[in-house]
């Protein structure tokens, strides 16, 4: 197997899980809290290799996931709902699919809010007039309410790289200097 064709089944697997819970939750009225909910999930993965390695390690079999995720929910707070969704991806061994899940419903909320994500990888952390400023600018680009995912990579030297829908604004130095580079060497 392939890993585009991994990807792609993972994607698939987490995007059945996420219209059910998304399906569910709206019809329930409560797209904006489960939002919140799943930026505090995925803040939670991203902030934890523990809870990486239980969703992505086969050495932890499906009841020992399914312990993990039920404490991890009442911890957090999480909804019924979506308690319940990740108890049953675990059961079902379908965590490894966890951030494409995130992705999916963040996705699934957007479309419903009318709204858009924008990926936003910066040098150094945005200022919030920074990203107000941003938002405003990409949301008159878009014609959309536009909700910023940002984070910080120190590897572009300065600058930020922009990915609003299908299309990338890359203005890192680290890009800049590499299109110099590959000038010179046709150059020299």
């Amino acid at each position: 197997m392939t890993v585009a064709n991994s990807a792609s089944i993972s994607a698939d697997i987490a995007g059945r899980y996420a219209q059910a819970l998304f399906d569910l939750v709206r019809d329930a009225g409560g797209i904006d809290a489960l939002s919140a909910q799943i930026d505090d999930l995925a803040s939670a993965y991203d902030a934890s290799k523990d809870l990486r390695d239980l969703t992505l390690s086969p050495i932890y079999d499906r009841q020992q996931q399914e312990v993990a995720v039920t404490a991890l929910a009442g911890r957090m707070g999480l909804s019924a709902e979506l308690a319940n969704t990740l108890r049953l991806m675990a059961r079902n061994r379908r965590l490894f699919a966890l951030p494409q899940f995130v992705a999916r419903l963040r996705t699934l909320i957007a479309d419903a809010k009318g709204e858009v994500t924008a990926d936003v990888v910066s040098a150094q952390a945005l200022s919030d007039e920074q990203r107000t400023r941003l938002a405003e600018t990409l949301a008159a680009k878009s014609g959309k309410k536009v909700k910023l995912n940002a984070r910080v990579d120190e590897s572009l030297i300065g600058g930020m790289i922009v990915k609003l829908g299908s299309q990338m604004i890359d203005s890192s130095i680290r890009s800049k200097l590499a299109s110099l580079q590959n000038a010179m060497k046709e150059v020299g």
